[in-house]
């Protein structure tokens, strides 16, 4: 069932839930270096989340490559960027 036109072409409804699947888990840990950020304080901050996210975004990222897949690649690239910056922040601000 295409949806709508994304870039020209009709999305599929399935491709369009992945696009914003993929939005939400890429920049899920903003809110958490937001708030380390704004007080400068991580305490009750867990290093582990974030280091699983950064095990998790290489291990996609090397598959997107091996698949050849640019999204894949891309969203787990920003993932990957987003959580190294939460585990800096969360040891800096222990």
């Amino acid at each position: 069932m295409s949806f709508w036109p994304f870039n020209g072409k009709n999305i599929e409804m399935a491709d369009l839930i992945g696009y914003i699947a993929a939005c939400f888990t890429t920049f899920s840990l903003l809110p958490q270096i937001l708030r380390i950020w704004r007080l400068k304080e991580a305490r009750d901050v867990s290093v582990f989340l974030p280091l699983m996210i950064v095990i998790g975004s290489v291990l996609w990222s090397v598959y997107g490559v091996l698949i050849k897949s640019v999204p894949v690649i891309a969203a787990n690239g920003v993932a990957l960027i987003i959580a190294l910056i939460t585990v800096f922040f969360t040891i800096r601000y222990r």
